[in-house]
């Protein structure tokens, strides 16, 4: 089982430091203008929604930055690290889309209206193996005929912080060599870094970070106890669909996201999903 991290060993790749330092609305706008070539004059964190629900029975989910621009354009940023398979992320950012999507039909709006979105993952990893690129950008398209746009206004971006073929903006470029470990270098970097500092000295957001660990440790303490206990597979099934549970009403979490936090293998994994 995964080791939980210590607060002194967080890091700019671990979800929780990425979404303090993206609430500095400076550096979220820079990185935003600097990842996809737009003016952006403010940006707003509609905080009720970071956490999606379709329905009191559907999956939902909790995303790391979630922001809409001046002008309606809704920007969700991932940060990822576990090296999921390719059509698993896939499945991933088509299902975040739809949610979005959702989401924005929900408070009595036309499908007319829908707005420009972008779904970006930060991947720590080659998400496309092989291929190495920096960024993969993608769009619905024609098959047929070349150039021939679908024109829904849905953006799905990877990028690879190992990368090396294709070009980015040199802010960009730095940031990723940043969250792959390597020396903040550039003014945009270095600010992020020193955002990551200021953070990590902050008592209150320290506080919040153990207090929230000290409950995926009891979660993870009350599984083990009553697998141990039970000593059947029914039973450490079953303890692990609470834990899911209780973390997705309690954090807002997808389901997902709880059985990553909680390392549930794959064979588990698919028992669990099937009976949520």
């Amino acid at each position: 089982m995964a080791r939980i991290k210590e607060w002194e060993e967080l890091t700019i790749r671990d979800n929780f430091l990425f979404q303090k330092v993206m609430q500095n609305k400076r550096l979220c706008i820079w990185l935003i203008t600097k990842l996809l070539g737009i003016k952006v004059k403010d940006i707003i964190y509609p905080e009720a929604e970071k956490a999606i629900e379709a329905s009191p029975t559907q999956k939902g989910i909790r995303l790391d930055v979630y922001v809409v621009t001046e002008d309606g354009t809704i920007i969700d940023i991932e940060m990822q690290t576990a090296d999921k398979s390719l059509d698993w992320l896939a499945k991933r950012t088509r299902y975040y889309q739809a949610m979005i999507d959702l989401n924005v039909l929900g408070k009595g709006k036309d499908y007319i209206e829908l707005k420009k979105s972008f779904v970006i993952f930060i991947c720590t990893f080659d998400p496309f193996s092989g291929n190495d690129r920096k960024i993969y950008t993608f769009t619905n398209r024609c098959h047929e005929q070349e150039g021939l746009e679908l024109g829904d206004e849905t953006v799905k971006i990877f990028l690879n912080t190992k990368g090396t073929i294709g070009k980015v903006d040199e802010d960009i470029d730095k940031f990723l060599a940043y969250v792959d470990g390597k020396a903040a270098e550039g003014k945009f970097t270095q600010d992020i870094a020193a955002e990551v500092e200021r953070l990590k000295q902050h008592n209150e957001t320290r506080v919040e970070y153990m207090t929230l660990m000290m409950e995926l440790k009891e979660q993870r303490r009350e599984g083990y106890d009553e697998g141990r206990m039970d000593g059947r597979n029914e039973g450490r099934v079953d303890n692990i669909i609470d834990n899911v549970r209780s973390l997705v009403a309690k954090k807002g979490w997808s389901p997902d996201e709880a059985l990553d936090i909680l390392n549930v293998s794959p064979e588990d994994r698919v028992v669990v999903i099937a009976r949520l």
